[in-house]
């Protein structure tokens, strides 16, 4: 089987003015992969959507962390143009997993090589 990576990918929102950071996670289901020709739907979803304060290393695990399962379709699909009006769309989604494809082969046949220099006899 093809070797096809796909990652789970945050967005992080920023505003000058306000000390929030929109955070949206987002992944790839795994029925979704490789339907092609249905550009109707999205290949990705947000999983979780977050505020986190601006400029800090490390997000807060006590601040809210909304799950989209038990958000209002309307406003999941508010977000999802939100983040299309942004770039982040199904062009988007499909040229991380190309990148992380690509990488992810790359990494395996170097693994594959220093297997093979390691486990050599001499």
């Amino acid at each position: 089987p093809e070797l096809t990576s796909t990652p789970n990918f945050v967005v992080e929102v920023i505003k000058d003015d306000t000390k929030q950071t929109l955070v949206l996670d987002c992944h790839y289901p795994e029925d979704e992969i490789g339907h092609e020709g249905e550009e109707e739907s999205d290949i990705f979803t947000i999983r979780e959507v977050s505020f986190q304060p601006t400029g800090e290393a490390d997000w807060k695990d006590t601040n809210y962390t909304l799950n989209t399962d038990s958000l209002d379709w309307a406003l999941y699909d508010h977000l999802m143009d939100f983040l299309a009006d942004r770039g982040v769309d199904n062009t988007f989604a499909d040229e991380l997993i190309e990148l992380s494809t690509a990488l992810e082969h790359q990494e395996y046949i170097k693994f594959l090589e220093d297997l093979k220099s390691f486990v050599k006899c001499q």
